[in-house]
């Protein structure tokens, strides 16, 4: 292992962006569940969405359409599709997902971002010694998140929602939004590092055969970070060491 706790054949390190590099995962949880809630109770009630248990299992690092499934289906829930320009509210997937994004926005405007500084340090001092980075998020507002804690120039490459989208990527768990940051980094996956804290982003990890998969463990659910595919879990990179 190299002083970064990382296998010595790594050459590029791979982040989530949302619990990883900022604390924003807490925001996420509750814009969901204030939009799933209102949603239930106009349909005339239902099991709330918890924002620990449902945010972890059915949306956390999943692109947002996709979130909206995964929760509703535990429900017993089916809505059309619409269109990804729905108006937020519309009784469509992405109405729904469009009215989290609402609710998200207004709270990031609201409250701003913070960055946990443990990545921050962690992210410069692997890049310090030639390490390779990127940025994978399911998140479309991932570009504006980097900007407001001054930390674009942090990453090489930058794979989110938006150039999922344009790409056609299907997102966590499948690995494909990390095997393209793999392969614009011009590192072949066994030789990248994945650092995840959502269960959906380890699983993507595992399933691309990266040469090392981080879980970070914000919540509590270390255990369920291994079972999902970390090779180690951390409550924060500090641990890793690489402190310059």
């Amino acid at each position: 292992m190299t002083e970064f706790g990382l296998p010595d054949t790594i050459l590029a390190c791979l982040f989530d962006l949302d619990g990883v590099v900022t604390k924003t995962a807490v925001v996420h949880a509750a814009a969901w569940k204030e939009a799933f809630d209102a949603f239930l109770a106009d349909r005339g009630g239902g099991r709330p969405f918890d924002p620990v248990a449902d945010y972890d299992e059915y949306v956390d690092g999943r692109p947002r359409a996709d979130g909206v499934r995964a929760f509703l289906g535990s429900r017993g829930i089916e809505l059309p599709e619409g269109d990804p320009d729905d108006p937020p509210g519309n009784r469509t997937v992405h109405g729904l997902g469009n009215r989290k994004n609402e609710l998200l926005l207004a709270r990031i405007r609201s409250d701003g971002v913070e960055a946990y500084d443990g990545t921050l340090r962690y992210i410069e001092a692997v890049r310090a010694r030639g390490l390779r980075t990127a940025i994978v998020s399911a998140s479309a507002n991932c570009r504006d998140v980097l900007r407001s804690i001054d930390a674009e120039h942090l990453f090489d490459v930058r794979i989110d929602g938006l150039v999922a989208s344009e790409r056609r990527l299907p997102g966590k768990p499948s690995p494909d939004t990390y095997l393209a940051a793999a392969r614009d980094l011009g590192v072949p996956a066994a030789r990248a590092a994945v650092f995840e804290d959502a269960l959906a982003g380890v699983e993507a990890g595992r399933a691309g055969r990266f040469g090392h998969v981080v879980g970070v463990d914000r919540t509590g659910q270390s255990d369920a970070l291994y079972a999902h595919g970390a090779d180690v879990v951390v409550a924060d990179l500090a641990e890793l060491g690489g402190e310059r």
